[in-house]
């Protein structure tokens, strides 16, 4: 009998996208749903950049790009890097990806072999184990949970590492839960990494810009650690560019050089019009990134206001992204009206979308099952009815 590869077998389907159709197929049968289950900016890309792609159209920007993405946006990269964050990295350092995603799984598949292992903290974005399986590695998970702000320690990373250890999957500001590691504690992190030969830290910074405590930290400005790191940006969250499709990694260059390769062989350089956009998005005025954190921020504040006055969830305060991810495990065991029995974070999560209309994703598919996901990358008009839905959804569990 005919069958997938064994590679594709030990993959799961993303949870995030499964409920973002889900509600896509309820709009269409004409159910107002407000989907709060997708990480995506509800803002347009800022006028300035979209002219710089027009101009990039007028100017024929329709060749294919060298694989590592143009010189000239590795450069502005390269500023960027040394402007915003204080760190030296050279053109060849940089290599430009069809978003961080693909970033991230370049970087996994250059350098985890069959049974090396990967530590992962929970919760974690969905995509992260499931790259790790693909080459063939082992995810090994860290639980760093509710109550203790969903922040690793560095005694809990030292307590995972074994001869087996290759990389570490780091996420901050997070994506679920909107935590942010502060100076102190990446320091701590990368103290217990340094100890250990052999041993690299990917460094997934998409959220940076979204950030409400302050200036954003890398894990790369630690003396050694640049060595160690593969930090992982884009424009997708900061400049509200998800569909433009540009990431990319800034690394050491034997790294970049072994992620080129794999790139040349799977998909080439990213869209050569989308990577002029993004040039010009990091070298223009970056006012736009500024006033979308101050508008997250104010979503921020509403949304935790909203969710701490209803009965039963436990709220912490995310200091950066755009995520709320709170505790719902006291609604565990409870009855639905149409005698349905929530036994986890999923079945609250449907039950949520089906009878209040808002469409959530259940913290079992970041792996913390006492939680779920709400995006607040929405109108405070849309986070205030969602949360009065939901407020009503829950109050008549029995």
């Amino acid at each position: 009998m005919a069958q997938l590869s064994d590679r594709l077998q030990r993959l799961a389907p993303s949870a995030t996208l499964a409920m973002s159709q889900k509600s896509s197929e309820m709009k269409a049968q004409g159910i107002d749903v407000i989907n709060m289950s997708v990480g995506e900016p509800d803002f347009n890309t800022p006028d300035h950049i979209k002219q710089a792609a027009k101009l990039a159209i007028d100017e024929n920007y329709s060749k294919y790009s060298p694989v590592p993405g143009y010189p000239d946006l590795r450069q502005a990269i390269a500023r960027k890097l040394e402007r915003e964050n204080h760190l030296h990295y050279q053109p060849s350092e940089i290599l430009v990806s069809n978003g961080a995603k693909q970033s991230v799984c370049n970087t996994v598949m250059a350098l985890v072999n069959p049974g090396d292992e990967v530590i992962i903290p929970t919760p974690y974005w969905v995509s992260y184990p499931q790259m790790v399986l693909l080459a063939g590695g082992k995810p090994v998970f860290v639980e760093a949970g509710f109550h203790q702000n969903f922040k690793m320690t560095p005694a809990q990373l030292e307590a995972a590492i074994t001869p087996k250890t290759r990389l570490l999957i780091l996420c901050s500001p997070s994506n679920p839960t909107g935590s942010v590691y502060n100076k102190e504690e990446l320091q701590g992190l990368a103290n217990v990494v340094l100890a250990h030969d052999d041993l690299f830290v990917l460094a997934d910074e998409i959220y940076e810009h979204i950030n409400y405590v302050g200036r954003h930290e890398s894990i790369a400005q630690f003396p050694g650690m640049k060595e160690r790191a593969i930090i992982v940006n884009g424009v997708s969250k900061a400049y509200a560019m998800t569909g433009w499709r540009i990431g990319y990694i800034a690394a050491p260059e034997w790294i970049v050089k072994g992620c080129n390769k794999l790139q040349g062989q799977y998909t080439s350089g990213p869209c050569s019009v989308s990577q002029k956009a993004a040039e010009y998005a990091y070298t223009a005025s970056q006012q736009c990134v500024e006033d979308m954190r101050q508008a997250f921020e104010r979503r921020r504040d509403l949304i935790v206001k909203l969710a701490k006055e209803i009965p039963g969830l436990e709220v912490n305060v995310p200091e950066g992204a755009f995520y709320l991810f709170p505790k719902c495990s006291s609604f565990y065991g409870k009855t639905a009206p149409d005698g349905s029995v929530i036994n986890n974070s999923t079945d609250l999560a449907l039950y949520l979308l089906e009878q209040g209309h808002v469409a959530t994703v259940g913290g079992d598919a970041f792996g913390d099952p006492d939680c779920f996901r709400m995006s607040y990358a929405t109108s405070d008009e849309n986070i205030v009815e969602a949360m009065r839905r939901i407020k009503d959804a829950l109050a008549v569990l029995q």
